[in-house]
């Protein structure tokens, strides 16, 4: 069985961060692939660039709405697919310094966060639709892939991208102080593993940042025995929960975080009013960690840099719940025992978490739990909850499993707050 590193697991422990996709796509507030879906040019694009003023941006507002949601760290998209910069690269003029912005957005976002006690991540795309040497004509990505025009650019100079890359993933783990998660974006193709000087690049994270968590998305193969250097610290499912978690070739656990949207899309989309509900993420949020894994919560802030009213209004719902049963979140994970049809069960060393997300009848049955339990209670308020059998329950078959009833709190809200049953592990 691998041996998972303490920063690792401190990671893992934290179980829920906020993932924010923020740069010039904000402005046509469309998708954050639109160049892509629309062969836009780097000329075409340049009106963004030329108008990327964020008047409203207060990184320090971002931080105490992530920290009232119960979020213990935040990435932020230092530099998307587009090749724009949020932060004041010395090794190009595409950067938001140079825009009417005039601002290193990314020194003021991670200095808002740390001071709020929220771990500071950097996502940072491999790709780079803007840079000359980034391969467009034969790229399966680029927004420039079959136009004739950019055909004579085959013999482009990778390597010179390749070192501008390594020479911005450098500064980003130096100028910012420290830096807990480098979450790169993504390998494809043949444009995986040491493509990008993969190793090297963890190599220089390792050394800059010793305690930093890496993503997978450089390539390698996380799940495997003994995974490549650049492998990743942990797996990267995105828009989905596993179900029993990721596990590696010999079926033990992995670490594993998903990224998933507060709406359908990543960036601000002004049209895109399909937002999840405060019950849903907590639903998410409460699949995770019974599963082992963490949720990465994306936010997309409008081009004026606010998060909009619906997603501010759904993680200050989420944050009350999260004020009253985060126990039963962070530090918890999976449970050896039968998946209730009533819910998700989470645990740490003292204590096992019933989530009661709907139940038919007053008892909830646990079946065939790992440990013996003394007492039990609402962890919303501490109230005790009784547990016993119901007056005829030995009359009707148990299919001879080991099983508890719950009683569960005439008062519970199971709409609300008041759902989560703490049952005390007897020592």
């Amino acid at each position: 069985m691998r041996i998972i590193p303490d920063r690792v697991k401190r990671f893992a422990n934290d179980r829920f961060g906020m993932f924010i996709h923020w740069g010039l796509y904000s402005i046509p507030a469309e998708n954050e692939w639109i160049r892509n879906h629309k062969r836009i040019s780097n000329e075409e694009y340049q009106p963004y660039f030329d108008t990327f003023d964020p008047v409203n941006y207060d990184p320090r507002k971002w931080a105490r709405l992530a920290k009232k949601a119960g979020m213990k760290y935040a990435v932020l998209t230092t530099k998307h697919h587009d090749g724009f910069c949020l932060f004041d690269s010395q090794y190009t003029d595409y950067k938001a310094t140079n825009t009417p912005a005039g601002r290193d957005l990314v020194r003021e976002y991670a200095d808002a966060f740390r001071a709020e006690g929220i771990k500071v991540g950097f996502y940072y795309s491999l790709l780079d639709w803007h840079h000359p040497d980034y391969p467009a004509y034969n790229d399966m990505h680029h927004p420039m892939r079959g136009n004739e025009a950019y055909k004579d650019q085959l013999g482009q100079n990778f390597e010179r991208y390749r070192e501008y890359m390594h020479n911005q993933i450098r500064e980003l783990l130096t100028n910012y102080g420290k830096i807990d998660v480098m979450w790169f974006d993504f390998s494809y193709g043949e444009m995986t593993g040491e493509k990008w000087g993969a190793s090297e690049i963890v190599k220089m994270a390792r050394e800059l940042q010793p305690d930093i968590i890496i993503d997978n998305r450089l390539g390698g193969n996380v799940k495997a025995e003994e995974p490549e250097d650049f492998a990743g610290d942990y797996a990267s499912p995105e828009q989905m929960i596993p179900v029993g978690g990721v596990k590696d070739v010999n079926g033990n656990p992995i670490p594993w975080e998903t990224c998933i949207t507060l709406n359908d899309h990543w960036c601000y989309v002004q049209r895109d009013k399909n937002f999840k509900s405060a019950k849903n993420v907590i639903n998410m949020l409460m699949e995770c960690v019974s599963n082992g894994g963490n949720l990465l919560l994306n936010v997309g802030p409008n081009a004026k840099g606010e998060i909009p009213e619906e997603s501010v209004k759904i993680l200050e719902e989420v944050g009350e719940w999260m004020h009253l049963n985060g126990e039963a979140v962070y530090g918890c994970g999976t449970v050896d025992m039968e998946r209730p049809s009533w819910g998700r069960v989470t645990r740490n060393e003292d204590a096992i978490y019933l989530y009661v997300q709907d139940t038919c009848s007053e008892y909830i049955p646990i079946y065939d739990c790992p440990e013996k339990i003394k007492c039990a209670a609402l962890l919303a308020d501490g109230s005790e909850v009784k547990m016993q059998l119901p007056w005829n329950a030995e009359s009707y078959e148990l299919d001879g499993k080991k099983v508890i009833f719950v009683r569960t709190p005439m008062f519970a809200d199971l709409n609300g707050n008041k759902n989560v049953i703490k049952l005390f592990i007897e020592k």
